[in-house]
C-alpha cells in the first residue's frame, strides 16, 4: 500500500470501530467513502479519487462545495463574537441583518423570524407554535396537525410524527399523537385528477375530524426524500382555500425547497403559496454552518399575541450562522444561481428524459434543480453502481434522487446524465 492509502485504510478502520453513522445497520458497520475535500460540484475522497456531487450531501449547498468567501466570514465572526445566547433579550447584529434579510426576500404576510439549527427543529418549532397559538387564543382543541403521505419533517418527535414514510418511522413508537395523514400528491398515483381526488380527501377528513379540532397543514412544496415529487399545477392553491376557509394554518417546509433549489428563494413563489408558516434550513447557509429559521406570518402573530414561546434551542440565532447565510444569500444573488438552477435543471431533465422509455422507468420528474428518476424496483444499485464511475447520487426506495449544487457545470451535468443512464439501463438487465 501507499502511504495515501494506508492512511486511508487506518481513518476507515477507526470510523467503523468508533461511529454510528445516520441510517447504517448498528453491530454491521461497513468502510465509509470518506470524503476530503471539494471545489464547486466536485468532491475528493482520501486517497486522491474525484467524484460529481449529484446530491448535495443531503441538497444543502446551493453555491456549492470550497467556497473560501464563506469560510472567511466564519473566521471573521468567530474571532468578533463565537457564540452568545439569544434567549430573552439577548441578540447580535449577524441575527438581526439576517432576519431583515430574510423577511425581504419571504412570500407576502411574513413577518417574524425564529431561528433553528436545522429543518426537524423547525417542524418541531412550527407544529409547538401552531397548538400553542390556537390555545391561546381561546381553541385549546385545535391541536390535529394534518401531514401527508411520503412526506418527510425530520427526525424529532414532532417532525418525525409528521413524516410520512413508514420505513422511517418503525420501530419509534408511540410517536406524538394527533396527526392524520392524507394521500401524496402525485399525478403518477391517482391519475390526471389527482387534485380533485386529494382535495376531496382534504375536505372529507376535515369534515369526519371537525375543523375546529385541526391545528395545522405541513407540507413540503415538492416532496424531497419522498421521492421527489412535484404536485400537480392546481394542487397548492386549491388546498390552501380549503384550509383557509376552515381556518387551519398552513406550515410549508421549505428546508429542502428554499434558496433557489426551484428557481425561486422559496418555491411557494413558484406553486402560488401564501404560507402562515415557512421552515428552512440547509441553504440558507448552503450547509457551512447549521443554520435554519422558521419564518411566521401575521395569522400566526395574531393568534398568538400576548402569550409566552416557552420554546427554543442552545444555538438560536448564532452570530456565525447568520453572517455565513447573509454572505451565502449574497452569493446566489451576485452569480445568478436561481436563474441557473432553471436552465441547468431543464438541462439535465431533457438528458434524463428518454429513461421514460424503458419498461423499469415509471417517471422522470423535476422541478429546478430537483430531479427523480422513479423505477419499478429498488435503486440502491444504481446508486452503488454511480459511485463507482464517479458520480454521487442517492437512492430514496425505488427512485434515484438528484440536487446537485446550483454552480453545477454543463460539463458535469452531461457526464451525471451519461452515467446515471448507463447505470439505470443496466439495473434493467436484471431481475426486478
Amino acid at each position: 500500500m501507499t502511504n495515501q492509502s494506508t492512511c486511508a485504510h487506518e481513518l476507515a478502520q477507526a470510523d467503523v470501530r468508533s461511529v454510528i453513522h445516520p441510517h447504517t445497520v448498528i453491530g454491521a458497520p461497513t468502510e465509509p467513502l470518506i470524503f476530503d475535500r471539494g471545489d464547486g460540484a466536485m468532491l475528493w475522497d482520501v486517497t486522491g479519487r474525484s467524484y460529481i456531487d449529484g446530491t448535495c450531501g443531503l441538497w444543502q449547498c446551493p453555491v456549492g462545495h470550497g467556497r473560501m468567501e464563506l469560510a472567511a466570514v466564519a473566521a471573521g465572526q468567530i474571532a468578533k463574537l463565537e457564540f452568545y445566547s439569544s434567549f430573552g433579550d439577548y441578540s447580535n447584529e449577524p441575527s438581526i441583518r439576517l432576519a431583515e434579510r430574510l423577511l425581504r426576500l419571504a412570500p407576502g404576510g411574513i413577518e417574524r423570524v425564529f431561528f433553528t439549527n436545522g429543518g426537524s427543529e423547525g417542524n418541531e418549532t412550527a407544529i409547538k407554535l401552531a397548538r400553542l397559538a390556537h390555545h391561546h387564543a381561546g381553541h385549546p382543541e385545535r391541536t390535529v396537525i394534518l401531514a401527508r403521505t411520503g412526506g418527510y419533517h425530520g427526525m424529532g418527535a414532532g417532525s418525525l410524527s409528521a413524516t410520512g414514510i413508514d420505513r422511517l418511522r418503525a420501530g419509534y413508537g408511540p410517536l406524538m399523537p394527533g396527526v392524520e395523514f392524507l394521500g401524496k400528491p402525485h399525478e403518477l398515483e391517482h391519475g390526471a385528477n389527482a387534485t380533485d381526488l386529494l382535495v376531496d380527501e382534504l375536505e372529507k377528513r376535515i369534515a369526519a375530524i371537525g375543523a375546529d379540532k385541526i391545528a395545522a397543514f405541513v407540507g413540503e412544496p415538492a416532496l424531497g426524500v419522498g421521492g421527489m415529487v412535484p404536485p400537480p399545477a392546481d394542487y397548492w392553491p386549491r388546498v390552501q382555500e380549503v384550509l383557509r376557509r376552515n381556518d387551519i394554518l398552513l406550515v410549508v417546509d421549505e428546508t429542502v425547497t428554499a434558496f433557489g433549489r426551484t428557481g425561486h428563494w422559496f418555491a411557494s413563489e413558484h406553486y402560488r403559496i401564501e404560507p402562515d408558516m415557512i421552515v428552512t434550513a440547509k441553504g440558507i447557509t448552503s450547509g457551512y454552518i447549521p443554520m435554519g429559521a422558521v419564518l411566521i406570518g401575521r395569522r400566526v402573530l395574531d393568534l398568538a399575541d400576548g402569550v409566552q414561546f416557552l420554546h427554543g434551542f442552545t444555538y438560536n440565532g448564532h452570530p456565525v450562522g447568520a453572517a455565513v447565510a447573509l454572505a451565502n444569500i449574497d452569493i446566489l444573488e451576485r452569480e445568478g444561481l436561481l436563474d441557473r438552477a432553471t436552465k441547468v435543471g431543464e438541462r439535465l431533465l431533457r438528458a434524463l428524459r428518454p429513461l421514460e422509455e424503458l419498461s423499469h422507468v415509471r417517471e422522470v420528474r423535476g422541478v429546478g434543480l430537483m430531479l427523480g428518476v422513479e423505477l419499478d424496483r429498488d435503486a440502491s444499485a444504481v446508486q452503488s453502481g454511480a459511485r463507482t464511475d464517479g458520480v454521487i447520487v442517492r437512492a430514496a426506495g425505488t427512485t434515484i434522487v438528484l440536487s446537485p449544487p446550483l454552480v453545477i457545470t454543463e460539463e458535469q451535468v452531461d457526464e451525471l446524465a451519461r452515467v446515471l443512464i448507463k447505470h439505470i439501463r443496466a439495473v434493467g438487465e436484471t431481475s426486478p
